[in-house]
């Protein structure tokens, strides 16, 4: 009974700090989702059923993720998962009254700056999926699988750095796990810390 009234506390203080719950982990059923793109047409998590699924935390503002876009490191990934069937969904959970937020002209134009690669760019100014999902950086990486579980769920690499340089020394975890999952097997590695900017709810 204690504990189960710590937890409905520390979920209230979570609520009240306006940050994201511990919400899911690798194993776990996807918690399905429909947002809005920079087009303003709907998309749902669910449409998906069947397709490995990449969620990316994208925030143009942080320098993490400057890292992964000015090296071309994300948009490779993008391009070459996406060209074997990956669906691959960056989310921008940013609140709108955050220095960093950016209206859609303006994300748009960033995203064919940098060429981005993914199936789609999604909004979430309310947070809504970022929370579900319990994201916490930029870039925060998830890995959903064919039967609608989390496959992996953490940093994109282990490099926790905002340096070109250590890109193309990192293990990228993402890489690895996509790889793996193409070839019919589970990941090696379902987590590793995710690190970067925090997410601007």
């Amino acid at each position: 009974m204690l504990r189960f009234a710590i937890s409905i506390l520390a979920a209230g203080l979570l609520t009240c700090l306006n940050l994201p719950a511990l919400a899911v982990e690798a194993g776990d059923p996807a918690p399905d989702f429909r947002a809005t793109d920079l087009a303003g047409h709907e998309v749902s998590l669910s449409s998906f059923r069947g397709r490995i699924v990449v969620l990316e935390w994208n925030n143009p503002g942080c320098p993490f993720v400057q890292k992964h876009y000015d090296s071309g490191n994300m948009q490779h990934l993008q391009k070459d998962f996406t060209d074997h069937g990956v669906v691959w969904l960056t989310i921008n959970s940013t609140n709108p009254h955050h220095p960093d937020y950016l209206v859609a002209a303006a994300q748009s134009a960033w995203n064919a700056d940098k060429k981005l690669a993914s199936t789609d760019y999604l909004t979430d100014p309310e947070g809504k999926i970022g929370r579900l999902y319990g994201a916490k950086t930029t870039p925060h990486m998830f890995i959903i699988d064919k039967q609608g579980m989390l496959a992996y769920a953490g940093g994109i690499d282990d490099r926790r750095s905002t340096d070109l340089a250590d890109v193309p020394v990192a293990h990228n975890f993402v890489s690895t796990a996509l790889t793996e999952m193409l070839s019919g097997r589970a990941p090696s590695v379902s987590g590793h810390p995710p690190y970067g900017c925090s997410v601007k709810y």
